[in-house]
């Protein structure tokens, strides 16, 4: 019963404002997501990098083992995605950044916040922080055809690890009230992201219900072993070793829709894998939680 209790207290509130999200948009109820996705890329989600990192102040050697570990995760998808769809015949630009890039955010920092404590929380950001940079240059760059590195400094999650490392590294403690400010605007994040991820997913239509299936299956179950692997390759134990794996199991982001439908890349593929890995895995973090918890 206590590890029912455990698995609920981690699922119920990702469940519960992503239904928020997704209800309040089938009762067409007003939610800008352009508005939205803008203030979480450009002011909730470095506040939020910024204040885990400082808050834990995680050792630093640790975070740029979990950014390692998150490469090689994405890497690896990345090949064996490249294989499939190559011998599938099926195209690039539309299939690989659904595979590549997981929902680390919307559901992976709450899932390992609520799993680990804060300190699971710093070590999550790390590896969604290094997703985010990647996805927002190299993963847009696919969809577009384009890749350009411009983004890459342009990424406000960058300078967010960027600062918080230095000032760790110089042992500097930010006044009190600016690091009130960051922590309130930190919270804007993660409530924003999961209704964010409901609204997107009442907002999807679903085809090719086959393929969508088996990408999705190889989305979260595949991300899952590789997380297992590369976290036993590297050495990790404890939370970094968790953080990694639930990381590395989420389904496929949101972001790679919106990036499919700018570019217009078959978006209703995409939003079929993002959809079915979504509810594929939510039907599935019991498993995945039971096991992160009992390592």
């Amino acid at each position: 019963m206590t590890l029912i209790n455990d698995i609920l207290a981690i699922i119920a509130p990702v469940m519960i404002l992503s239904l928020i999200g997704y209800l309040w948009q089938r009762r067409g109820m007003p939610f800008d997501q352009n508005m939205v996705a803008v203030l979480v890329i450009n002011i909730g989600t470095p506040c939020l990098l910024l204040n885990a990192i400082l808050v834990n102040r995680p050792d630093l050697a640790t975070m740029a083992r979990i950014s390692g570990a998150a490469i090689l995760v994405m890497s690896l998808t990345a090949l064996v995605t490249w294989g499939i769809l190559k011998v599938t015949a099926l195209p690039v630009r539309v299939f690989l950044p659904a595979m590549v890039f997981g929902n680390t955010g919307n559901v992976g920092l709450p899932l390992c916040l609520f799993a680990f404590g804060e300190a699971g929380l710093a070590l999550a950001v790390a590896f969604f922080a290094t997703q985010s940079v990647l996805q927002f240059s190299i993963g847009q760059g696919i969809a577009s055809g384009h890749v350009s590195w411009r983004s890459v400094l342009r990424s406000p999650a960058l300078y967010a690890i960027l600062i918080g490392c230095a000032l760790i590294a110089a042992n500097v403690t930010l006044p009190r009230f600016l690091m009130n400010s960051i922590t309130t605007l930190a919270g804007l994040s993660i409530p924003l992201m999961l209704m964010s991820l409901g609204v997107s997913l009442a907002s999807l239509s679903v085809v090719a219900l086959r393929r969508g299936v088996l990408f999705s299956i190889f989305r979260v179950a595949g991300g899952f072993a590789l997380g297992v692997a590369v976290a036993w390759l590297l050495g990790l134990e404890g939370a970094a070793r968790g953080a990694v794996i639930v990381q590395s199991a989420m389904p496929a982001a949101v972001f790679s829709y919106l990036f499919a439908a700018r570019y217009n890349n078959q978006p209703a593929e995409v939003a079929g894998i993002v959809f079915i890995s979504t509810i594929f895995s939510f039907l599935t973090l019991p498993l995945l939680m039971a096991y992160v918890l009992h390592l």
